[in-house]
């Protein structure tokens, strides 16, 4: 499975072009042209990284690269016609891992792009749930050579509990962090998640032994490495 891109420009030709050069690079790519149309791809497609135009029809992409990166977990590059050293400085203090100048070599954009994924990607790449061995990289979990057919957020949220050590995470981080939601008062999409993850992975969904409840508002998981 190619990483997730989000290409966020206003320009039909110029977001066209990068969707169709990153497909053939072997990524999954997913166009937004407005800020507003780019978090609600963040919540829905979940990308790996973001690809993020500094003009935007409806704010700057300057303020959309502070609320993406708010939790501090997805990476941004700012693609921009914009080469000031005052833009670039911005862009770098907002968060973003990187920023490229228009017109670029799409050989450079995806060299860069493989470099943030690189300092990224998951530290920790596998984990086995008792007879279910979880591959972070590949975006897939199998029982032997049955695959069980997890969802991209059922994924990330293994992951990002995986990469917690075991230690119990609030709700409302889960929420930020994997939904995109900031203000999760009144959702109870993290609780839903987990219900539906624990039939798919737990012996008995009832009485889990490695998705657990912490004591107060959260989960952790309780895992092995393979050796």
């Amino acid at each position: 499975m190619g990483a997730r891109l989000l290409v966020v420009e206003d320009d039909r030709g110029i977001a066209t072009l990068l969707q169709h050069n990153l497909t053939i690079d072997g990524f999954e790519v997913r166009l937004a042209a407005t800020a507003h149309d780019a978090l609600r791809e963040c919540q829905e497609f979940a990308p790996d990284l973001v690809l993020l135009d500094i003009k935007l029809p409806d704010g700057s992409g300057f303020d959309l690269c502070r609320v993406l990166r708010q939790g501090g977990r997805r990476p941004v590059i700012f693609v921009s016609a914009r080469g000031q050293r005052a833009d670039k400085v911005r862009g770098l203090d907002l968060g973003a891992d990187d920023y490229i100048t228009k017109p670029f070599e799409i050989e450079e954009l995806v060299a860069r792009i493989n470099a943030v994924l690189r300092r990224t990607r998951p530290s920790v790449e596998r984990v086995l749930l008792g007879a279910i061995a979880v591959d972070f990289v590949e975006g897939r979990a199998t029982r032997g050579k049955t695959e069980i057919p997890l969802t991209r957020r059922e994924i990330d949220l293994l992951r990002y509990l995986a990469e917690r050590s075991g230690a119990p995470v609030r709700r409302d981080e889960l929420l930020a962090e994997i939904w995109g939601v900031q203000d999760g008062s009144t959702t109870r999409a993290v609780d839903f998640a987990v219900a539906r993850l624990r039939k798919k992975i737990e012996p008995d969904p009832h009485t889990p032994r490695f998705l657990k409840t912490a004591h107060g508002d959260g989960y952790s998981l309780t895992f092995e490495l393979p050796s």
